[in-house]
């Protein structure tokens, strides 16, 4: 269990490759490639939710800790919070945006798809990358003590 963080950050690298991957793809006119991809990052999204919820059901549960917080450096906390903030209120925005986007797709709806994929994809692409920054920050480059 002590691994997933490091598996959640992970799976939102690889979401963010599927969904640069799907953007060029869409560019050159490669619908299956596209398609293939989307479906691979939502996938790879769907995996990640998984595991980020059996992670914090484990340390609630299991072990009666909240999630780790970030408090040193102090002066860096404020960045640390606004890219969190902004992170966790997209990732909540996004999943509708996605699952309306892969529907109007699956229906052929292309016009449709296309309006709305304009606003998911880098919406999309920002929670997947500010996870991956989230995890590096809170483990890698300041790893916080637990108190």
């Amino acid at each position: 269990m002590h691994d997933l963080p490091a598996v959640n950050a992970s799976l939102n690298g690889l979401s963010a490759v599927f969904l640069t991957a799907g953007f060029v793809f869409i560019r050159r006119k490669n619908k299956i490639a596209h398609r293939n991809c989307m479906i691979a990052a939502f996938v790879t999204s769907i995996v990640f939710l998984a595991c980020y919820l059996a992670y914090h059901g484990y340390l609630a549960v299991v072990l009666r800790e909240g999630p780790t917080q970030f408090l040193h450096p102090q002066w860096f906390r404020p960045i640390y919070l606004a890219i969190l903030i902004s992170h966790s209120i997209l990732a909540a925005v996004i999943v509708p945006m996605v699952l309306v986007t892969l529907y109007r797709a699956k229906k052929e709806r292309f016009e449709l798809h296309k309006k709305i994929a304009r606003w998911t994809w880098p919406l999309w692409m920002y929670v997947s990358v500010t996870g991956v920054l989230v995890y590096l920050l809170l483990y890698q480059i300041f790893p916080q003590a637990k108190p």
